[in-house]
């Protein structure tokens, strides 16, 4: 058989932007979040749980001075600056911040499918069991997807894939358009914490925006 010359594109669909968190901000958000945990009045007046879909423990947005001085809000504005530049070959002149939160998901917890608001929106994991869980039926030879990140766009088709599933890795962080669905899977494994951190922040009405004039 004579060598094929290939390209493979794959042109169709959002993109999905991975990163690495660097460890230090990893550590000044956990010991950040560890603060606000123990702090009962600021936990209380931080929830978000009311204007979100999970079922879980815990949700709290992250304090604006927080996301300055960690480094946090520099760290999402040079990584959606990257993305979106290779994306649309386009620098963004503005990144605003609407809101940054985490969420303490325990065993048997979950969150729905949802999108969020804004422009660009992101999901990564500070923590994450040691053990989550393994099917039930011994005899299931699929991945186990208990803790999963699920990214879902669009109908199962040939050739075009509906869903992205994710392993959660600490310092791992992914960015996609806010329309984007997403869900977690609950986890049956460990009691420990699974930890992650997302947020929604706009960019450029005019990049954002391909059907404005």
């Amino acid at each position: 058989m004579e060598k094929i010359n290939f390209e493979l594109i794959r042109r169709f669909g959002p993109s999905v932007f991975k990163v690495k968190m660097p460890d230090k901000l990893v550590v000044n958000l956990n010991n950040y979040i560890d603060g606000i945990i123990d702090d009962k009045e600021k936990s209380t007046s931080l929830d978000k749980g009311e204007s979100l879909v999970g079922d879980v423990t815990q949700e709290f947005k992250i304090e604006n001075k927080m996301m300055e001085e960690s480094g946090w809000a520099r760290f999402l504005a040079d990584c959606a600056q990257k993305w979106i530049e290779i994306e649309t070959e386009k620098k963004i002149s503005k990144f605003q911040m609407l809101d940054s939160w985490i969420v303490r998901q325990f065993k048997n917890e979950y969150n729905p499918t949802h999108w969020h608001s804004g422009h660009i929106s992101g999901a990564g994991f500070l923590k994450v069991p040691s053990n989550l869980g393994t099917h039930v039926q011994k005899k299931q030879t699929k991945d186990y997807r208990g803790g999963n990140l699920q990214l879902i766009h669009g109908s199962k088709m040939f050739l075009c894939h509906s869903t992205l599933n994710i392993i959660p890795k600490v310092g791992d962080f992914y960015f996609f358009p806010n329309y984007m669905m997403h869900s977690v899977f609950p986890f049956k494994g460990s009691d420990e914490e699974r930890r992650s951190i997302s947020f929604n922040a706009n960019i450029d009405e005019n990049i954002y925006n391909v059907y404005g004039k």
